[in-house]
C-alpha cells in the first residue's frame, strides 16, 4: 500500500466513498483532502485535515469496503499525524458517530464539547455538519 498526498483529482473518489459511508460531503473541497491510500486494486482510502493554526480537525477518514480490516485506516491516521506535526499542528481534533473505539486505540481521548478550541468550534463540520451527539475526541501531537 502506498500513501500519497491527495490531489484535486481525488475529490470525486472521496465524495463517493464518504457518501457511501453516510459521512458529510457538502463542504468537502480539495483543500480538505490530505492523503490517499492506494492498494493493488486502486484507491483504498482517504483522510482529510483542516488546519486552524496549531490545532487541526481530522476529517473524512474513510476506507473502501474491500480494504477494511487491513490496516489502511490506521496507516492513514498515522501518516496524517506525521504530516500535521511537520506543519506545526500540536493537537488533532475529530468528531465521530461510530468510530470512537477505533480512535481510542490510536491514542485519541474523548473530550467534552466545552473544551473545544474556538477555531474548531467555528468549523462547518463542528457547527453544522456533525450531529450534536457525535463523539468529540482529540490527541496531542
Amino acid at each position: 500500500m502506498l500513501i500519497r498526498d491527495a490531489t484535486a483529482g481525488d475529490l470525486p473518489f472521496a465524495v463517493e466513498l464518504l457518501g457511501a459511508a453516510a459521512l458529510p460531503t457538502s463542504d468537502l473541497n480539495p483543500d480538505h483532502l490530505a492523503l490517499v491510500a492506494e492498494g493493488d486494486v486502486g484507491l483504498a482510502g482517504v483522510i482529510g485535515l483542516e488546519r486552524f493554526g496549531d490545532v487541526a480537525l481530522l476529517r473524512s477518514l474513510v476506507v473502501s469496503p474491500p480494504a477494511r480490516g487491513a490496516g489502511v485506516g490506521r496507516a492513514l491516521v498515522q501518516a496524517l499525524e506525521a504530516l500535521a506535526r511537520a506543519q506545526g499542528v500540536r493537537e488533532l481534533w475529530l468528531l465521530t458517530i461510530d468510530a470512537d473505539a477505533f480512535f481510542c486505540g490510536l491514542g485519541f481521548v474523548v473530550r467534552d464539547r466545552a473544551s473545544t478550541p474556538r477555531a474548531i468550534r467555528g468549523s462547518t463540520e463542528f457547527s453544522c455538519l456533525c450531529p450534536a451527539d457525535a463523539v468529540l475526541m482529540s490527541k496531542q501531537l
